[in-house]
């Protein structure tokens, strides 16, 4: 999880990177927090995301909001929010119509907090409350899941499938239905996921896609411009990466948080 203040000093807003995590954003404040997302959709207030943050660019933008951003693995998303991450596919939904009321006791809990160490406590326990066991996925889906993460996102899904023993076509109805994106789409995201991460930190373009697995540098500006709308070199300084310590080196993150450098917990 990870803190954010904004003051409002940026009126383009900030892109929200895609990521291989169901999102939550809980926002308090003075200002609301507005997602402007593709395709002219806008949201206000906390929020819940599917896998990738839904598809294509979108940007995140307010006037002195204050929000707790915590990224949830597509395993366990169903059994904290109470719907599955195939029901917030290619959505950004308002948290009050994912848990009603609790949204709104939260976001006034968060507010009364006097520092971000308690926003995270607060924010744990809300988590552990409304986690429910036994909202778990098919062992066959979270083995397929694993298997993308650690190759990266470099791995064919007839093989996924073989070696689980399915169906190419059972493994991706199960897949679909329970993390929220189809297996091969879920590759290319991870896969992209690891290459925002090298650049975020400094390496080469060209290394990074040749390592990476893309065919060639313009295939990474492809797929990095069809997930965030913007180009390599303005996606490695997105701060909504700031979760991730590969990302977001260790010297933004002393002193107070704001929009530019956050606050994070793990």
């Amino acid at each position: 999880m990870a803190g954010f203040r904004d003051r409002g000093v940026s009126a383009a807003g900030h892109l929200a990177v895609p990521h291989p995590a169901v999102t939550l954003v809980l926002e308090f404040g003075a200002g609301p927090l507005i997602v402007d997302a593709a395709g002219g959709r806008q949201h206000r207030g906390s929020l819940a995301a599917g896998l990738g943050f839904g598809p294509g660019a979108a940007r995140v933008r307010g006037e002195r909001f204050e929000a707790v951003q915590v990224r949830l693995s597509p395993l366990v998303a169903r059994a904290v929010l109470g719907v599955s991450p195939a029901d917030l596919e290619g959505t950004v939904a308002a948290l009050d119509d994912v848990w009603g009321r609790p949204a709104a006791q939260i976001r006034e809990r968060l507010g009364d907090a006097s520092s971000w160490e308690q926003r995270f406590a607060v924010t744990d326990a809300l988590l552990a409350r409304r986690c429910r066991p036994g909202s778990s996925v098919d062992p066959e889906v979270a083995w397929a899941w694993h298997r993308i993460l650690v190759a990266r996102g470099r791995v064919r899904v007839d093989v996924l499938a073989a070696d689980v023993g399915w169906s190419r076509k059972r493994l991706w109805s199960r897949f679909h239905a329970q993390v929220g994106l189809p297996p091969k789409r879920a590759a290319k995201l991870v896969r992209f996921d690891h290459a925002a991460h090298r650049l975020a930190a400094g390496e080469d373009a060209a290394r990074v896609a040749a390592d990476a697995g893309y065919a060639d540098q313009s295939h990474l500006h492809r797929d990095v411009m069809a997930f965030t709308g913007a180009t390599p070199a303005t996606l490695a300084g997105a701060p909504w990466l700031a979760v991730d310590d590969t990302a977001w080196p260790q010297r933004w993150r002393r002193g107070q948080p704001t929009a530019d450098r956050p606050t994070r917990r793990t």
